[in-house]
């Protein structure tokens, strides 16, 4: 059964530490030059929103338990009402995937809320 989404509040950008995030995680895929390209272009990016269950059959990622603390940080800022911060994806050409590059615990916590749940993203 669904949950009411609408107490899901979301900001309209991503903060400025998420793309620093990015670029980190991203690094490790990719060489730093092509990690700071795809942060900027991230950063230029047109916000979109994708539903949490797409996003996961796309990224081919595990979904991770409450039990992780940062879903369950996540989970209840939901709960408070607390507003998150979009999540960052790169579309992965090679294998077809898309690469979580920032928010994937934010995504694990609006999936284990309602996987239906559209979230706020910006993608490259």
């Amino acid at each position: 059964m669904a949950r009411d989404t609408s107490t899901i509040g979301w900001l309209e950008q991503p903060e400025d530490h998420d793309y620093d995030a990015a670029k980190s995680y991203l690094s490790l895929t990719v060489t730093a030059a092509q990690a700071t390209r795809l942060a900027s272009q991230l950063r230029r990016a047109r916000p979109t929103s994708f539903k949490a269950k797409d996003i996961f059959r796309a990224s081919g990622l595990s979904l991770l338990g409450i039990s992780n603390m940062h879903v369950e940080k996540d989970r209840r800022k939901i709960a408070a009402g607390d507003k998150l911060s979009p999540i960052l994806l790169v579309r992965d050409k090679t294998s077809g995937r898309v690469i979580i590059a920032d928010g994937y615990h934010r995504l694990c916590a609006v999936y284990g809320y309602d996987e239906d749940a559209l979230i706020p993203c910006k993608i490259v």
